[in-house]
């Protein structure tokens, strides 16, 4: 009896090592944010709900594993997820080389555009000169802070902690422009009583070296963890889960090409 437990103790503890430390049966630990609707937010009730939230669970289920979902404010996401808080990041973060120097990704589990908001009527010249001086609002840490950085140098940015600050000074007045998420934009505020008066501006920008690959979750380098996300992420494609998600918030399709 003693030797059979032992032996077990063993097995149990290979197959931890094999899988970086997170056994199959183990509750799967999910970073999420709480402040980027319709992606996530927190309800009256204090739970979590939206697109990440609901594909966060869709994946845990299908990996036959408990889920516990972490919430976790945005410039604290991946060095929470080094430091073991959780196991891997549901938040819409997308996929940079940037990144990749810290974290590996799953393939993508969505991929969609970026663009500036300002208010209607708003002419600004989206050049380097143009943009010179202009208070342009940014979530911290993000692709999109690093397109303004590396286009418009000249501008005055103002970086805040979550997208509701964003919108809020943006409205206030204390912002000429953002920079967002289009699907975001739409539904977290353009089409909302708060977002009244507001539009994009310009056009849908592309720069693959910052705005990253699409949307990807983000798991600690060496854990095995993506194999298993990924096929997760096939499967629920399949089986037709990720549509009643996608359904539920979006119009259109938000996978991608």
């Amino acid at each position: 009896m003693k030797l059979t437990k032992t032996f077990l103790a063993s097995a149990f503890a290979v197959a931890t090592f094999m899988t970086g430390g997170i056994a199959a049966a183990e509750t799967l630990r999910i970073g999420v944010e709480g402040a980027y609707p319709p992606f996530s937010k927190k309800e009256a009730d204090g739970s979590l709900s939206g697109f990440d939230i609901e594909i966060a669970q869709a994946l845990c289920a299908e990996l036959n594993r408990e889920c516990e979902l972490v919430e976790q404010e945005w410039d604290g996401m991946i060095p929470a997820l080094l430091a073991r808080k959780y196991d891997a990041i549901v938040a819409s973060m997308s996929i940079t080389e940037d990144r990749k120097k810290k974290v590996d990704f799953t393939e993508k589990y969505y991929d969609t555009p970026t663009r500036f908001i300002a208010k209607e009527g708003a002419a600004f010249d989206l050049t380097k000169e143009g943009t010179a001086g202009l208070k342009i609002g940014l979530l911290r840490g993000t692709t999109m802070q690093c397109y303004v950085e590396k286009h418009f140098p000249e501008a005055d940015l103002k970086l805040y902690n979550t997208q509701e600050d964003v919108f809020a000074d943006l409205v206030a007045g204390r912002l000429d422009m953002q920079l967002n998420n289009t699907l975001q934009a739409l539904d977290g505020f353009l089409n909302t009583d708060q977002g009244a008066g507001f539009a994009f501006l310009g056009e849908n920008l592309d720069d693959v070296s910052c705005l990253g690959e699409g949307t990807g979750i983000a798991v600690r380098k060496g854990d095995g963890l993506s194999a298993e996300l990924n096929a997760a992420i096939l499967a629920i494609r399949a089986n037709g889960t990720y549509k009643t998600i996608n359904d539920k918030y979006f119009e259109i399709d938000i996978y991608g090409k």
